[in-house]
């Protein structure tokens, strides 16, 4: 597969990682946060509007409490008595110890005449019968005022109501209300830092003091909205003029003459939903990120495998094609290595009865030495090398073609490596070679067939010798052997070299029967398929890993004993 498939293939599988699972978070994440965040808010709402509701029925409370003292005086006195000013003067004190929110006490004649007073100011003799106040208390029996300045010129309101005598007139008893006590009795209602509470008449003015600022009587911009007929406490957010927004309570009071305005910055009013968003958000982040970074994390992983499970698969393959040529090799060079054989045993035959003759032609001095007899005994000793080499060639093909199990038993490493060492020793050090081992004591003990190992590592130290004389000369050449343990109960051994390397594309073609890079004469390319097939068939493994120029090493994975 090319690298184009694996990228196309971990973008899909990155994108199907994320999107499958960020789906269902996102949902539970947003259902969630909404249920959640309206039921803070529904919360909240609610809380503001139990604390409104409560002082509703405190201030409703208190006005009743103070018609009931004045209707509790005017049931107690008659006119005669309550118009004299020492007794209205007892009377007031007693409602002063009663509650401290009584300001003054004014007696009105049913023509709006103050006729008795006690307080501050100068009253008696003032004309009251075109005040609105008079009028409305006149028509209604009990009547609880705005906030208004009268003849004193200060924002006040009253609480009046009339009184029949027997003998049929009536008057009036008015008592005024300390402003500034009454609206401290509101602003307790504190929320927060910028919570508020304030009350305004039905004309949207300000009857009791602001927190925020205001003055008496001053007209709140935003009444129009606030105005607003309904039963209970009405709850509900709102933008001001100013740009800020408020959670507002409303609800009226004093017969629906007054509204009861408590309200709070929504920043502090709903800072839990803050909170939570917040929270909300950084739940999604880690989230996010851990869905992302699993997804990274498996989908590498997975087309690392992919990879592998392509490689490990097109290794198989190369694996089965080389054992089809080795079997197929294997039968063809048993044929070969028995036809040679026989002429080769006719050559050798001829070749010792030719020396044989010359032995005795030397013994009765026919035989006399020249140049062309010198000539003759040479290519009769070359006749010989080459007929031996050949008889190996065709033992190697037979060795490769046999059949039988390998005698395989437990081999301990360190005493096998250490003669092999010492076969191999001498060759070395005739070619100039630095021969390093690395055999760790306690080394585990391998299944192999002994001679047919030491033929494997005979075989690719030659090779090694080989590459290296060929880079180095008789100088600089290094061969490294060493043994280890694996976690997958096998034994590596490593024959690594400093030689000429193998190009890429032979590294393919090295276990190939009769391939080789060697000079004509120097190898038959049979040895790294030999060596292959004597490690397969003691249930191990051959690895190459080469770069031209910098050296090769052959990794062998044996079974541990």
């Amino acid at each position: 597969m090319s690298a184009t498939y694996y990228s196309s293939m971990r973008n899909k599988l990155l994108v199907t990682m994320i999107i499958v699972p960020a789906i269902p978070f996102c949902i539970v994440v947003l259902i969630g946060y909404y249920y959640f965040t309206a039921s803070l808010q529904s919360s909240t709402m609610a809380k503001m509007s139990r604390i409104v509701d409560d002082h509703r029925q405190m201030i409703e409370l208190f006005l009743a409490e103070r018609k009931s003292d004045l209707q509790f005086i005017t049931d107690t006195y008659a006119y005669s008595e309550i118009t004299i000013d020492e007794i209205l003067a007892g009377v007031f004190e007693h409602l002063r110890k009663k509650s401290t929110a009584f300001f003054d006490i004014g007696i009105f004649d049913q023509n709006g005449l103050h006729v008795a007073y006690t307080g501050p100011f100068e009253l008696v003799g003032k004309d009251y019968s075109q005040a609105e106040w008079f009028k409305w208390v006149l028509r209604k029996d009990t009547y609880i005022s705005d906030v208004f300045l009268g003849y004193r010129n200060i924002p006040h309101f009253v609480i009046a109501l009339t009184k029949e005598e027997p003998s049929g007139g009536k008057y009036v008893i008015r008592a005024t209300i300390d402003s500034s006590w009454f609206s401290g009795v509101v602003e307790q209602v504190r929320i927060g830092k910028t919570g508020e509470a304030y009350i305004l008449d039905a004309h949207g003015k300000l009857q009791t003091q602001r927190r925020s600022g205001g003055y008496l009587m001053d007209r709140d911009m935003d009444s129009d909205e606030l105005l607003v007929k309904h039963r209970g406490v009405r709850t509900f957010v709102s933008q001001r003029r100013e740009g800020d927004r408020f959670l507002y309570a409303t609800t009226w009071l004093n017969h629906d003459n007054w509204l009861l305005v408590a309200r709070q910055e929504t920043t502090e009013a709903f800072q839990h939903l803050r909170k939570v968003a917040n929270q909300v958000i950084t739940v999604t982040a880690l989230g996010g990120i851990l869905i992302v970074s699993i997804a990274f994390l498996v989908t590498n992983r997975t087309v690392r495998r992919m990879r592998r499970t392509e490689t490990e698969k097109n290794e198989l393959g190369n694996q089965l094609i080389v054992a089809g040529r080795l079997a197929e090799i294997g039968e063809m060079s048993a044929g070969f290595a028995h036809e040679i054989n026989n002429p080769l045993q006719i050559i050798r035959a001829e070749q010792t009865l030719i020396e044989a003759i010359l032995g005795d032609l030397k013994k009765r001095g026919d035989w006399k030495e020249s140049e062309d007899s010198a000539q003759v005994e040479d290519s009769l000793h070359q006749v010989r090398v080459q007929v031996d080499r050949c008889a190996e060639i065709t033992q190697a093909l037979l060795k490769f073609a046999r059949q039988k199990d390998s005698q395989t038993q437990e081999v301990d490493l360190a005493p096998f490596l250490k003669d092999l060492m010492g076969l191999v020793e001498r060759k070395v050090r005739v070619e100039g070679i630095v021969l390093n081992q690395d055999i760790p004591p306690g080394v585990p003990k391998v299944t192999a067939d002994p001679a047919q190992l030491e033929q494997v590592m005979v075989n690719l130290i030659n090779n090694a010798i080989d590459a290296v004389v060929e880079r180095h000369g008789s100088q600089g050449g290094e061969i490294t052997i060493n043994a280890e343990p694996t976690r997958d109960n096998r034994v590596t051994i490593r024959i690594r070299d400093n030689g000429i390397g193998i190009r890429p594309e032979n590294l393919e073609k090295i276990y190939t029967p009769f391939f080789t890079t060697k000079p004509v004469g120097k190898g038959t390319g049979l040895g790294l398929s030999i060596c292959y097939g004597i490690v397969a068939k003691m249930g191990g493994a051959m690895e190459v890993h080469s770069e031209p120029g910098a050296g090769t090493t052959f990794t062998l994975h044996l079974k541990r004993a």
